[in-house]
């Protein structure tokens, strides 16, 4: 049985990480922080453990294996790295840090820790996406040509814990980056996934479009991102992620193959829908993408779990997550400057 620390008590937390640890069987849950202390005690309350007064005096306690880090991500490279100095296993959200000499950093200490460092790229557990990187890796489509991937809602107003025009994600200090770093890193992370290749450049644009705090002023961080992706393999595609799509989410991608094309979470009624050249259609009726209205268990927490009890780097590692997180900070390079950046 492995005793679990919750850092953060806000709405990712108590929506996906706190109660899919209470129903996984190897775990215990046992102890909370959050800047607002009564939150973390209601979680104690509510699923047993304790509440603590710093992050620092839970992540003291010797018995505690391994920590959940939520917090705003500004602070999730200093709580990361804590945590895996104090010899916890670390499933940390994303994005991975505010800077990439941060997020290089969570994965040095990883590395001379040797413990466990997850990130939370939720998508890559999606049954659908799962299937469709099987599909194209047998070839369904052929070799990959270009893509065009979305992930667009209404924005976190009502998703964080403190909903309304000034919630955290809005910040500029505590986010250190917008929807890029919300909605975008999912879907760039996404296209590694499913091609199993590495995206060299990019060209973005970052816009605040239409978000307004509650004294009328523009956010802090861009609202809208565009990005054009060339992968390893010479394909060129595009990547956009926003908060202002003030109707259905939008979490779609296709990818455009020598063969046919794939259609993923672009159908109501099928997850996955393969035309192919020669007007062939293949149609896959697996799951349906979760929502911020209609939540299911994310994958992610039961993956960490088993990493855990079979003593087995996760997939989803720091060192994985940093491929995407060189795209996102060369595209916010990108979008500052105007032109087009080779990643490093």
């Amino acid at each position: 049985m492995f005793k679990i620390g919750i850092i953060g008590c806000g709405k990712i937390a108590q929506v996906r990480h706190i109660p899919e640890y209470a129903e996984n069987p190897h775990v215990e849950l046992a102890g909370y922080y959050d800047l607002n202390h009564a939150r973390a005690a209601e979680m104690a309350q509510k699923y047993g453990g304790k509440a603590y007064d710093s992050y620092q005096a839970l992540l003291a306690n010797p018995e505690i294996d391994a920590v959940s880090v939520c917090t705003a991500n500004a602070s999730h490279a200093e709580i990361t790295i804590a945590a895996l100095k104090a010899g916890k296993h670390v499933l940390c959200e994303k994005p991975m840090a505010a800077t990439l000499q941060e997020c290089e950093a969570m994965v040095q200490a990883a590395r001379e820790s040797g413990r466990f460092l997850m990130l939370g790229h939720n998508q890559r557990l999606a049954k659908a996406h799962v299937k469709a990187r099987q599909l194209i890796e047998q070839g369904i489509i052929g070799d990959i040509i270009s893509f065009h991937t979305t992930f667009g809602h209404g924005g976190p107003e009502t998703w964080s814990i403190d909903p309304g025009q000034d919630v955290w994600f809005f910040d500029k200090e505590r986010a250190a980056m917008g929807v890029m770093g919300d909605l975008g890193i999912h879907k760039t992370d996404l296209i590694h996934f499913l091609t199993g290749q590495t995206i060299v450049e990019t060209t973005a644009h970052f816009s605040t479009i239409d978000k307004r705090c509650a004294n009328g002023d523009p956010i802090g961080v861009e609202d809208n991102a565009f990005c054009i992706y060339r992968l390893s393999s010479g394909a060129v595609g595009t990547m956009v992620a926003s908060w202002t799509f003030y109707g259905p989410e939008d979490n779609s991608t296709v990818l455009y193959g020598t063969r046919g094309i794939m259609r993923i979470y672009d159908d109501p009624a099928y997850s996955i829908k393969v035309t192919s050249g020669e007007g062939e259609t293949i149609l896959f009726d697996i799951d349906r993408i979760q929502t911020n209205e209609s939540q299911t268990k994310s994958g992610v927490i039961d993956a960490f779990v088993d990493c855990l009890v079979n003593n087995r780097q996760p997939e989803i590692s720091g060192e994985e997550a940093l491929k995407t997180m060189r795209v996102i900070f060369a595209s916010i390079e990108s979008a500052r400057r105007g032109c087009t950046v080779c990643v490093n």
